[in-house]
C-alpha cells in the first residue's frame, strides 16, 4: 500500500484549491443567493484541464488517474457542493461512460469535445416514478429504420438547462425489464428536446437541476450506446463512477465543516473561554477529523481499483454511503459548533447543512448502499464481470479503443 500522493497529484490539488479560494469562494454565497452561478467558471475548469482530468490523452483530457478525479471532487466540494456536482455529472456519468461503452466513433463525436470542456455532458436516469426501482421507468425508445424515436421524461437531472448532450436510458423492449433497457446519446439541439429547471431547492441551490423531456425524439441508431438491452449495465457501471465522484466531495464537504468550525472555536468565547476549550465542542471536532480520514481512505481504495482496471461497486458502494453520512453529520455539528449564528448565512456552515442532504439521497439512497453491503457480506449479492471495463491507468491506447 502507498499512502503517498505524487507530485503531480499534489500540484493537481493545489491548482484546484487555489482556483477554488479566489474564484468561487469570494462569489459562493451571492451566486447561492440567486440561483445561478457566473457561466464563466465553465471556461475556467476547462482551461485548468478539470473537465477531462482523468480522460486519456487522445481523447482530449489530461491523462491522469482516477483518484485525481477525487482530488479534483474533493476540492471543488470545499468550495460548493454545486461545483462538484457539474464534474461528477460531466466526467464521472457521462464522459466516463463514454470512455468505458462508446465505440469509436462515438468517442471521437462526443468525448474529446467533453475533456476539452468545449461541450457540457449529463446523464438521465430518474423519472418521477423511477428513481431508486429503475425498471419502473417509462420512458420508451422505438426502431424505426435507422432511427429510434425516444418519448418520456427524467427528472432531478443536473445541468439540465445547460448541457449539451445526454447519456438517456430507455425501454427498448419493456417485456424484458431490466434487460429491455438501452442507452442512448441525446443531443440538446435535437428536435423534440426540452427542459425545464427545478425552483425551491433545499440545497446546492447555485446549481442547474431539473426536468428533461423527450417529444417523439428521433436519434440516429449510432448513438445508441453499447448493445440494445445492455442499458441496465451502462447505467449501474456509469454509477459506479458518479458514487466515486460524490464520495470524494464529501470529503471536500466534512473539511469544509471542520475549517469553519475551527475558526469558530478560536473566534467564539463563553464561560471565559474559547469554546473549543469545552469538551463537547472537541468531540464534534474529533468526529469530522474521524470522518474525514476514514472516508478518504475508502475513497482512494476504490480509486486504487479503479486505476487497476478492477470491479469496484461493493468499495465505491461503502465509500458513498460512509462518506456522505460522514458529511452530513459533520455540517449538522458545524452548525451546532456556530450556535445561533450558524442559522444565518453570516456564516457559511447554514449552506454546508443544506446542501449535505442530497448527496444521501442521490445515486444510491443511504437505505439502497445499506442493503447493497449487507447482500455482499450474506453473500446474496456478487458482481459479475462486465462486457467492457474502465481502461487501467496508466493509459494505454490499445487498451481503451
Amino acid at each position: 500500500m502507498n499512502f503517498e500522493f505524487t507530485d503531480e497529484q499534489k500540484m493537481l490539488r493545489q491548482t484546484t484549491r487555489r482556483f477554488v479560494d479566489q474564484e468561487i469562494m469570494p462569489h459562493i454565497q451571492e451566486w447561492d443567493g440567486k440561483g445561478s452561478f457566473d457561466p464563466m467558471i465553465w471556461n475556467r475548469l476547462a482551461e485548468l484541464g478539470l473537465m477531462g482530468v482523468c480522460i486519456p490523452q487522445e481523447y482530449g483530457g489530461s491523462g491522469m488517474d482516477y483518484n485525481s478525479l477525487a482530488i479534483v471532487c474533493e476540492e471543488l466540494e470545499r468550495g460548493d457542493t454545486t461545483f462538484r456536482t457539474a464534474v461528477s455529472v460531466h466526467t464521472g456519468l457521462n464522459s466516463l461512460t463514454l470512455l468505458q461503452w462508446g465505440t469509436e466513433e462515438q468517442k471521437l463525436k462526443y468525448l474529446v469535445p467533453q475533456a476539452k470542456g468545449e461541450k457540457i455532458g449529463a446523464y438521465g436516469l430518474t423519472e418521477p416514478g423511477a428513481g431508486s426501482d429503475v425498471a419502473a421507468m417509462q420512458t420508451t425508445a422505438v426502431k424505426d429504420g435507422n432511427s429510434y424515436v425516444i418519448n418520456g421524461q427524467k427528472t432531478w437531472i443536473s445541468l439540465c438547462d445547460q448541457a449539451d448532450h445526454f447519456l438517456v436510458f430507455a425501454y427498448t423492449d419493456k417485456s424484458k425489464k431490466h434487460k429491455g433497457i438501452s442507452a442512448f446519446i441525446v443531443e440538446r439541439t435535437m428536435p423534440g428536446f426540452s427542459s425545464k429547471a427545478i425552483k425551491g431547492k433545499h440545497g446546492i441551490r447555485a446549481g442547474n437541476t431539473g426536468e428533461i423531456f423527450f417529444d417523439n425524439l428521433v436519434i440516429p441508431e449510432e448513438n445508441l450506446l453499447g448493445e440494445e438491452g445492455e442499458g441496465f449495465k451502462i447505467a449501474m457501471s456509469a454509477l459506479d463512477n458518479g458514487r466515486f465522484t460524490v464520495a470524494a466531495g464529501a470529503c471536500g464537504l466534512i473539511e469544509a465543516c471542520m475549517e469553519a468550525s475551527v475558526s469558530y472555536c478560536h473566534e467564539r468565547q463563553t464561560f471565559g473561554k474559547e469554546i473549543g476549550k469545552h469538551q463537547l465542542v472537541q468531540q464534534m471536532i474529533a468526529k469530522m477529523e474521524a470522518g474525514l480520514q476514514m472516508s478518504r481512505l475508502l475513497v482512494y481504495r476504490a480509486g486504487e481499483l479503479k486505476n487497476k482496471g478492477k470491479r469496484n461497486t461493493r468499495e465505491t458502494s461503502l465509500a458513498k454511503w460512509q462518506a456522505c453520512d460522514f458529511a452530513n453529520q459533520a455540517a449538522d455539528d458545524a452548525m451546532q459548533i456556530h450556535g445561533a449564528y450558524g442559522y444565518s448565512n453570516k456564516y457559511p456552515v447554514e449552506r454546508y447543512l443544506r446542501n449535505s442532504k442530497a448527496p444521501v439521497i442521490y445515486e444510491g439512497t443511504r437505505e439502497i448502499h445499506t442493503v447493497m453491503q449487507a447482500e455482499y457480506v450474506l453473500g446474496y449479492r456478487e458482481d459479475k464481470p462486465l462486457n467492457k471495463m474502465l481502461p487501467s491507468w496508466p493509459f494505454e491506447l490499445e487498451e481503451i479503443k
